[in-house]
């Protein structure tokens, strides 16, 4: 569907679940969230049916996030079903990657395509710090059962902290030399509760180039993601600049919240409720959604916060 400022709309991010198994700073509250009643939140059909209703208006895409989409009990499942529904092309997976040794092989055999893990930090005891309660260990693990179940192009996503991992930048590039992988940088965003971070905190990823000279542009895939190549590696450095340079113009993309919200924009308050309808309520509602996707998410830095209203485990990160 073509949205009223031209912009194709083929990419929809589905949370499955606001829980999550870490509690990292920049995302959720260190008591975890408010548990909502089973019968606010969207259930697998409810979802499958929001998937039919948007493939049905163009979307092809999907990527599967949380809070830390894992800890759903019917993840499995609901990857199946979403990847087999008519016009879905891809599914993808957003993970912090404790859960794969479990999990890797079935999502694979679902019908997952590509996975993408939260590393920030190659510290364990900074590792501990800004998950609250995870252990690096555990994310070895998983990014070492992901490649033995034959997952390939994998991102690992770092949200680049000013004063926390900016001295880490080189050796978290390197690991495009060590693995197949993408790492890709990511500014951290002014969410509705981040307070754990003062300004210096939020710094441009241009701050990853200057630590990376011999890092040349590499073919770009069409995602939001300015790509680069160190010499040698195996797979790209991305840089995502939400902040810094916002990307609202070639915005492809619709959020589905855990509990049925439609946001057409991460940063905007405005929400369009699928609770309870059928497919025909779901797509009228998504339509309507496309059409209010606003130009631009406004002023977003330290001194002007999201306006989403809502964490980002909430939202779907």
């Amino acid at each position: 569907m073509i949205d009223r400022l031209g912009r194709s709309i083929t990419y929809m991010r589905i949370s499955v679940t606001d829980k999550c198994n870490l509690r990292c700073r920049y995302c959720m509250p260190e008591e975890g969230v408010c548990k909502k009643s089973h019968f606010d939140m969207l259930t697998e059909d409810e979802m499958i049916t929001a998937v039919e209703a948007a493939a049905a208006l163009g979307i092809k895409k999907l990527r599967i996030t949380g809070g830390e989409p894992l800890v759903k009990k019917n993840i499995v499942s609901i990857c199946r079903r979403a990847a087999g529904v008519e016009g879905i092309s891809e599914v993808c997976l957003t993970t912090n990657g404790i859960l794969l040794p479990r999990l890797a092989k079935p999502l694979k055999e679902a019908g997952v395509k590509r996975l993408n893990l939260s590393l920030d930090t190659l510290d364990p005891q900074k590792y501990a710090y800004i998950t609250r309660i995870g252990t690096l260990d555990d994310f070895w693990a998983g990014l070492e059962a992901a490649f033995d179940a034959g997952f390939e192009k994998i991102k690992i996503n770092a949200v680049l902290i000013g004063g926390f991992n900016d001295d880490e930048i080189v050796p978290l590039a390197q690991l495009t030399k060590q693995y197949p992988v993408d790492m890709r940088f990511i500014e951290m965003m002014p969410m509705y509760d981040s307070g754990d971070f003062d300004e210096k905190a939020f710094i441009p990823c241009t701050n990853v180039l200057d630590h990376l000279p011999e890092a040349l542009p590499a073919e770009q895939d069409g995602g939001v993601a300015r790509l680069y190549r160190l010499p040698g590696a195996q797979g790209n450095i991305g840089l995502i600049s939400p902040v810094s340079a916002h990307f609202c113009g070639e915005c492809n993309r619709i959020r589905l919240t855990a509990d049925g919200r439609v946001k057409p924009c991460l940063h905007a308050s405005d929400e369009y409720s699928l609770k309870g309808l059928d497919f025909e309520g779901m797509k009228r509602v998504l339509e309507e959604a496309i059409r209010s996707k606003p130009a631009w998410h406004g002023d977003l830095d330290a001194l002007h916060r999201s306006q989403a209203g809502r964490n980002m485990n909430q939202i779907g990160g």
